[in-house]
């Protein structure tokens, strides 16, 4: 990967609301996110903040005045990372995501935090102060080579113990199989390895769009020819029918597991050990809009 460029930005509120499904607030401690998913959505960032590097390749650290009431935000759902992740490697260093949930003591607030990383049990006592929130990891295989090939963050294996230990200490938690490959993602055998340890089990499609449709079907093309024809028919051809079977899949899925099955939806609550809701998010993006981050107003230093 090439060298991560470094750079700083004032903005006037972290808080954005949100036009995701989930409502509320959008909060982004970063712009940009060095996990650099080939497969990423928010890469489309790049047209707001002006960046010409690769997307992955550079990171703008958020400096924004505290929250000083942040009981404003009493019941309103607040998901971190929805167009970076909170918990890159640099949060390590720069601490962007652990102030922000610092501000945010005593709001009572529906927090939902998205990631790939397991940094976040260092935050163990702070989500366990804050009450009511949901940490969702990103886990759409079991392989780690196909995970290496498609982003740069933890393995898979570091994310499933992470996931166990966030659960363990009371603490909501999804796994969110997304995207779904074609003919590559098994969510049955996911399930199998997480189903005792997640509370929300959320499926969401590959979708290909922009720049990085090419690169993905360049790579199906290279290390897995026998799809071609498969990935041709979704998103050449516009075709349905696969993600429309897997639905039923999943469907049945829930049946045999005695798990509720809902669509798009982000119901509250534990569930018993075992019996997560399953949560179709197939084809979700066409419901959902964009985020942007504010304008920029530093440019970057290395």
């Amino acid at each position: 990967m090439e060298e991560v460029k470094i750079g700083h930005v004032d903005v006037k509120s972290v808080m954005t609301k949100s036009s995701l499904p989930v409502g509320g607030y959008s909060v982004n401690p970063y712009v940009g996110c060095t996990h650099a998913c080939k497969y990423c959505y928010a890469s489309f960032m790049k047209r707001f903040t002006g960046h010409t590097e690769e997307w992955g390749t550079f990171l703008d650290v958020k400096h924004w005045p505290e929250i000083r009431n942040p009981q404003r935000y009493a019941g309103q759902r607040v998901v971190i990372g929805s167009v970076t992740d909170g918990y890159n490697p640099q949060e390590e260093q720069f601490g962007n995501t652990r102030k922000l949930l610092e501000q945010l003591r005593g709001s009572n607030a529906d927090i939902l935090i998205t990631t790939k990383s397991d940094l976040v049990l260092r935050d163990l006592d702070l989500l366990k102060e804050l009450g009511q929130v949901t940490v969702s990891w990103s886990i759409n295989t079991l392989d780690e080579d196909f995970k290496n090939d498609m982003d740069c963050a933890v393995s898979i294996e570091r994310r499933i113990a992470a996931m166990k230990q966030v659960y363990d200490a009371g603490i909501r938690t999804v796994c969110f199989v997304s995207p779904v490959f074609p003919g590559l993602t098994d969510f049955e055998a996911i399930f199998a390895r997480v189903k005792n340890q997640c509370d929300l089990f959320w499926l969401e499609n590959l979708n290909l769009r922009g720049g990085f449709k090419k690169t993905i079907m360049d790579y199906i093309a290279v290390k897995h020819p026998g799809l071609m024809p498969l990935y041709n028919q979704i998103y050449n051809r516009h075709d349905r029918s696969y993600f429309e079977a897997l639905m039923r899949q999943a469907e049945a899925m829930a049946r045999q597991y005695d798990c509720p099955f809902v669509d798009n939806e982000m119901p509250y609550g534990r569930v018993p050990q075992g019996h997560p809701i399953i949560v179709n998010y197939f084809y979700h993006e066409e419901i959902r809009g964009s985020e942007n981050t504010g304008a920029r107003h530093k440019k970057e230093d290395k």
